[in-house]
């Protein structure tokens, strides 16, 4: 099946990201519990990676397998990275 794009689907989908990112911009600056704007904010950028990657980077157009794989591999560098960073994030030497 093939999917195709015009250039008002991707304006579309930048104006989307663009609003994201000013909802971002504006909820950090609410003055909400720490938890709570965590949790926003981790949704918001998670659909905007979404975003990105499935019209930007034309992965709604590949194979779920592909899909699935591209996933996977970038959760597990991110949990990797992580975990190497918790010893300096708690020994507070990240930002010396």
């Amino acid at each position: 099946m093939e999917v195709s794009s015009s250039f008002k689907t991707y304006w579309q989908v930048w104006g989307i990201l663009l609003i994201l990112t000013l909802f971002m911009i504006f909820f950090e600056s609410v003055d909400a519990p720490v938890g709570v704007t965590i949790i926003v904010l981790v949704v918001a950028m998670l659909l905007k990676a979404t975003l990105i990657g499935g019209w930007f980077m034309h992965l709604r157009k590949e194979s779920i397998f592909l899909t699935v794989i591209l996933v996977a591999a970038t959760l597990l560098t991110v949990a990797v990275l992580f975990f190497l960073l918790i010893p300096d994030a708690m020994a507070g030497t990240v930002l010396q």
